[in-house]
């Protein structure tokens, strides 16, 4: 299950630069599958849906800093734990019940995110 920030978020930005997958983005941020990643081309996202991994897709939140779904592995295949959660000094990185993905699946994203 993807990790998703509540609204309590108070826009520190300390969750950001501990995201291996580059998830993370500060609200109103457009992003991009290539965003920290080694996607290229096309790729298919979580729903079926074929996208450009250059596209710019609009914010999830504008106002406060939120997590791609599509790019998130709950640091699955890096850390023991989801990093974002680790370091958030409110406790607004939870699971995301609306995202929810068995470990091997996020082990098979991770392998999408970080061709080598």
């Amino acid at each position: 299950m993807a990790i998703h920030i509540t609204s309590e978020c108070i826009n520190c930005g300390a969750c950001e630069p501990e995201c291996p997958n580059n998830a993370i983005y500060e609200g109103g941020a457009m992003w991009a599958m290539a965003d920290g990643t080694s996607l290229k081309g096309k790729v298919t996202l979580m729903d079926g849906t074929e996208v450009d991994a250059e596209e710019r897709f609009p914010a999830i939140s504008d106002d406060v800093y939120y997590i791609v779904p599509h790019k998130c592995t709950e640091c699955v295949g890096f850390h023991e734990e989801p990093q974002c959660a680790a370091v958030c000094p409110v406790d607004c990185c939870v699971p995301d019940p609306n995202h929810v993905e068995t470990k091997e699946q996020l082990l098979e994203k991770k392998q999408r995110l970080h061709l080598e």
